[in-house]
Formats: structure tokens, C-alpha cells, sequence
């Protein structure tokens, strides 16, 4: 889960991304779910555009996105989203979520 610090730390590094996924007429299909995976794999923080064919809920789409890959949702912005995952040579260096004393 991340932190609203974190998820602005995201935000600001996914704004110059370009989308690597879409999601069009034929919404979410197996294999839309393994194109996005391996995209995760291989760039940690990715940006997937929901095309106006898509019927599906903008919301909807990024919980079963993100659940299917096991990443998080780092912003819902229009018809744009954007999902982390960490890899295990993570490229991407979160800020320490604060603890409250």
C-alpha cells in the first residue's frame, strides 16, 4: 500500500511517461493482463491509457489492473492511469513512509 507521499513522488516521475498499455473495445482479457505485467516487470512505473471504446469505469479498470498484476495504483487521472509495482532490482526509490510518534 502506498502513501500519499509516495504516491506524489510517483505521480511527479510518471507525469513525462508515455502510455504502454491500452485498454480498448476488448477491456480487460488475459492477455492485456500479462502485456501489462511484463511491462511492470521491466519499468516498475507505467502508464496505461483507457481508450473511449472501453465501456468499463475508469476506477474499475485500475482495481482489476492492479490486482491482476499485484501493483498499486498510483493515480486515476481522466482516462490515464498509472500503477507501480516494486521489482526485485527496484530502479524506483520510494521515500520513506513517516511514522507518527
Amino acid at each position: 500500500m502506498l502513501t500519499g507521499k509516495q504516491k506524489r513522488y510517483l505521480r511527479g516521475i510518471g507525469h513525462d511517461l508515455k502510455a504502454v498499455i491500452m485498454v480498448g473495445k476488448n477491456e480487460i482479457s488475459e492477455k492485456l493482463t500479462g502485456e501489462t505485467d511484463a511491462a511492470l516487470a521491466a519499468h516498475e512505473l507505467i502508464k496505461v491509457k483507457i481508450l473511449e471504446s472501453c465501456t468499463m469505469d475508469r476506477h474499475e479498470v485500475a482495481e482489476i489492473l492492479a490486482k491482476a498484476c499485484g501493483a498499486d495504483v498510483a493515480q486515476v487521472l481522466g482516462r490515464t492511469l498509472l500503477l507501480y509495482r516494486k521489482s526485485d532490482d527496484a530502479k524506483i526509490e520510494l521515500p520513506k513512509s513517516s511514522e507518527k510518534k
